[in-house]
């Protein structure tokens, strides 16, 4: 495989640095809000983010006070995101079925979808407060039927941010916080004096934030290992340079370490965009961010044909796909390892963030290789269940199994079937011996 880096971003060496470094802080941090709890967390908050009131978790005045804040066009515009995404997420909802079946005369084997009991949904918010994530995880979740959604949040220059408020609101939340970063999604995973824990954590959020999810896994579920947005274009000489920085710069505007990766097997084109993309550069009211971004995240990769291009993608396994060529339907059939595909020219990652209906709540970090990204079904767990009917079945089942037990060593297992295939067979089956 033929392939050109025209341009590359900072080395893995000093990216694996800057992780190390956040996953101490973020291990400190947490033991400290697991020893003191609402102190702990208190202190955090109003180093981090100036934010201290009596109390933070939101009354129901105090959000209607917030909703009260938002326009009516944008209360308009959040309503109409939140029925595209409840329409796709109800027909996600819809294709998982309970399961029951009869695979033997009297043996009955099934399976329920059970939701979570709780979920902390984190919304990001600091520079650019993210309306959106309330929909994708407190709707989602609510369509799933989890009794009991927890919601939290940054504050906005030392208030609630009256947005985001009303996206959970509607949502469906149950509880909301004001709350942000390691602080939130820690007194929501530990619990605290005035929060009780929550089963599962959901919701993106900063690079402290992924590593603070990805430290408590195991104690709660969560969505997905993530880390910081990542775009790549995979795109060939059917669309031009302007489209391809702009999407580029779209997500780079993220924030400081946001990968953004054009792969093409264009020539002019991969020249073009790097020209293209200084050029805006210029123009963008966020170019701050986005430039450091594209310097130090930023990739161009050049390729012979489409089937390296294909290769190239899947390995690098990102989160946000936008698929531009003259085959978009075969980079479908033959993706593999992706967070979500955008496919063609008319459809961009800003609208899959923001209002088309599918989650923007997706793997990055190469973790597009084992797991898709949050969905209604992330909120249901998938619970089997046995049932026998008939002694005939008792005692054909209880005889391969204490044979079977048997094979193994485990006679104490095997008794659990003998004593069936004694009782319900009528059998002789000596004890601590397989049953013939």
């Amino acid at each position: 495989m033929t392939t050109t880096s025209i341009k590359s971003g900072k080395p893995a060496q000093e990216r694996a640095e800057d992780d190390a470094k956040v996953r101490a802080t973020v291990e400190t941090i947490l033991k400290d809000i697991e020893t003191r709890g609402d102190a702990a967390v208190r202190e955090l908050s109003l180093k981090f983010d100036r934010y201290a009131p009596a109390a933070f978790r939101l009354t129901p005045s105090e959000i209607e006070a917030a909703m009260a804040q938002v326009s009516a066009r944008d209360m308009e515009d959040i309503r109409f995101a939140q029925t595209q995404i409840r329409r796709f997420a109800e027909a996600q909802r819809a294709s998982m079925r309970d399961v029951e079946v009869e695979t033997l005369p009297g043996v009955v084997l099934g399976h329920r979808n059970i939701p979570v009991q709780s979920v902390g949904c984190y919304v990001p918010g600091g520079k650019f407060p993210m309306v959106a994530s309330a929909h994708m995880s407190v709707l989602t979740a609510s369509v799933a039927g989890v009794p009991r959604i927890v919601a939290s949040a940054p504050p906005v220059n030392g208030a609630p941010h009256p947005a985001i408020v009303a996206a959970m609101h509607l949502g469906g939340a149950h509880e909301i916080y004001v709350l942000g970063g390691i602080q939130a999604v820690g007194a929501m995973a530990l619990g605290t004096e005035s929060i009780e824990p929550v089963d599962m954590l959901v919701g993106p959020g900063n690079a402290f934030v992924a590593e603070a999810k990805r430290q408590l896994f195991g104690r709660v579920g969560i969505d997905l290992f993530a880390g910081p947005t990542e775009t790549m274009l995979i795109a060939d000489d059917t669309v031009d340079a302007e489209l391809c920085a702009t999407d580029l710069l779209g997500q780079a505007e993220h924030g400081y370490n946001s990968p953004a990766c054009l792969i093409t097997n264009s020539r002019k084109l991969a020249e073009g965009t790097i020209r293209e993309v200084e050029r805006l550069l210029t123009l963008l009211p966020t170019a701050e961010t986005a430039s450091a971004s594209w310097r130090d995240f930023g990739d161009v990769i050049l390729c012979d044909t489409h089937d390296e291009m294909l290769a190239v993608a899947n390995e690098m396994a990102y989160e946000h796909v936008q698929v531009m060529t003259d085959r978009d339907d075969w980079y479908l059939a033959n993706m593999h390892s992706y967070g979500a595909l955008f496919l063609g020219a008319r459809t961009n990652v800003a609208n899959g963030d923001k209002v088309i209906g599918t989650n923007h709540t997706l793997p990055t970090k190469r973790a597009g290789r084992y797991t898709g990204g949050l969905w209604v079904g992330k909120f249901l767990k998938t619970h089997s269940y046995q049932r026998i009917l008939t002694d005939e079945a008792a005692t054909l089942i209880g005889e391969y199994g204490s044979r079977l037990c048997m094979l193994e060593g485990f006679v104490g297992h095997a008794e659990q079937c003998n004593i069936r295939v004694r009782r319900y067979g009528r059998k002789n089956v000596p004890y601590g011996t397989a049953a013939e």
